[in-house]
């Protein structure tokens, strides 16, 4: 476990407030690789795009030996850190879910507070007791995983639009002191409300990245720590693809030429 704690520090200490983590995530071992040698300093995986390239939709529907079977190849394809999209544990008990995951070769999870199947919120203590029950179980492994906490209040439009700011910061501060490492209050985009959240937690923020949300740059001013492009990254390989199938099926060129394509 020597080398999987090193892992794990090295994950938890690249989470700067200011000075942003930025995970561009993976769906298979070629993708890792792109990111590591892009330069980013550890690799995530998105449940939506691992799921998709399996066959399967996202929201658990992937079978669980699938999952894990995909984040064990991706793990084993880098020799960075890796922290896994796990959605809300796959019905697991919190130390197979961490058995299962060190011996993927991870050393981070995401956990979402919300069922993938229904949408609805669990209730913000049961999900505590469930972190909690992931970090003692991390602990007495050997290996002090980095726990990401997804708060979807946003993503679910739980509530009044006035109250959902407070109840994600609320919902926040119990996952941390259950601990969790990072907070994630997921499509949570307005960048006032960002620095509200960050402000009110004075713990890492991870924030998604997509249209609309300020740029890295002005995130990190916002004094978040993490920057997730869940299956953004994939969703723009497959909309390549699908424009490249097109060309090719109407006789266009679609390889470049000249110096371009050496």
């Amino acid at each position: 476990m020597t080398e999987l704690s090193r892992r794990a520090d090295a994950l938890r200490a690249l989470h700067r407030p200011g000075d942003p983590l930025i995970l561009p995530n993976a769906w298979d071992p070629g993708s890792a690789r792109a990111v590591v040698a892009a330069g980013f300093p550890a690799v995530a995986t998105s449940s939506g795009a691992v799921a998709e390239a399996l066959g399967h939709a996202d929201g658990e529907a992937t079978p669980v030996d699938e999952m894990f079977g995909a984040v064990a190849r991706i793990a084993a394809a880098v020799t960075v850190p890796v922290t896994a999209d796990l959605e809300r544990g796959y019905g697991l008990r919190p130390a197979e879910l961490v058995e299962r995951l060190l011996a993927a070769g991870a050393v981070g999870c995401n956990i979402e507070d919300s069922d993938p199947r229904t949408g609805e919120l669990y209730d913000a203590e049961e999900q505590a007791d469930l972190l909690a029950g992931i970090r003692a179980a991390a602990r007495a492994a050997g290996v002090d995983l980095v726990l990401n906490a997804r708060v979807d209040v946003h993503l679910r439009a739980y509530g009044p639009a006035e109250g959902r700011l407070a109840e994600a910061v609320r919902r926040a501060r119990r996952y941390r002191a259950a601990g969790a490492d990072c907070v994630y209050p997921i499509v949570l985009a307005d960048p006032a409300q960002i620095r509200g959240f960050v402000a009110e937690l004075d713990a890492p923020v991870n924030v998604l990245a997509r249209p609309g949300t300020p740029t890295p740059a002005e995130l990190a001013a916002l004094g978040v720590a993490r920057i997730s492009y869940g299956s953004g990254v994939y969703a723009a390989a497959r909309a390549r693809t699908v424009e490249m199938l097109a060309g090719i099926r109407a006789g266009d060129e679609v390889f470049p030429t000249g110096e371009e394509a050496r």
